[in-house]
């Protein structure tokens, strides 16, 4: 644990001072305080090697939850937690896959921007660094990795009323790793690939609603 501290100390410190960031804009109650939850499919992308280890192109959950605030009508910030779980296509050897991620995010709404969209219908692109934790499971549970990512997606809402949305979502986690896998010493499957995923959901405003939609 100590190790895994010392090695992202730059990205802890750098996270913590965004999370007291936004605890500031969260206490100006006219600022837009949003609760995200989705469900999903996802398809972890490996680096292509041929160790006999690949999932099925769409696994089934993909779990996202999380906070967005806006600190003007186009812009904001939020802190978001994926939870996916892939698991093994038929010609390859058997695992399953718990793939979970934090991401700090920058939020741009590209509505206006553009001027496309029909009236309720709304765009946004989200944009920034993560933790990713991969654990396989049964025979191959200690064979663990811990890892930064870099996500980048878009998300498309409609609006049912000021403070509830129905939100589509498509995004990708790039992985930034070294060469290794996983110790030597350890036999078995580990995954420190990038990842795509689509979910589908709502979003609900807490408080304060000046730039609800």
């Amino acid at each position: 644990m100590l190790v895994i501290i010392k090695k992202y100390n730059i990205f802890i410190i750098s996270f913590i001072f965004l999370c007291g960031l936004l605890t500031t804009f969260a206490q100006n109650d006219t600022d837009t305080f949003r609760m995200k939850l989705a469900l999903g499919l996802h398809n972890p992308i490996d680096d292509g090697e041929n160790d006999g280890y690949y999932s099925k192109r769409f696994n089934f959950p993909t779990v996202d939850f999380g906070f967005q605030y806006l600190f003007s009508r186009t812009t904001g910030a939020k802190l978001d937690f994926g939870f996916n779980r892939a698991v093994s296509a038929t010609t390859s050897s058997i695992f399953k896959l718990n793939y979970s991620r934090i991401n700090m995010q920058i939020v741009y709404d590209f509505t206006n921007f553009l001027d496309i969209f029909p009236v309720n219908l709304y765009g946004q692109v989200h944009f920034g660094p993560g933790i990713s934790f991969t654990k396989p499971l049964a025979n191959d549970s200690d064979n663990t990795y811990t890892f930064l990512n870099i996500l980048i997606g878009t998300e498309i809402s409609y609006t049912i009323t000021k403070r509830f949305a129905l939100i589509c979502d498509l995004s990708f986690a790039k992985s930034i790793v070294g060469k290794d896998k996983y110790s030597n010493e350890v036999d078995g499957y580990s995954f420190k690939g990038d990842l795509i995923y689509t979910t589908f959901g709502f979003t609900v405003a807490l408080s304060g609603c000046q730039y609800c939609k």
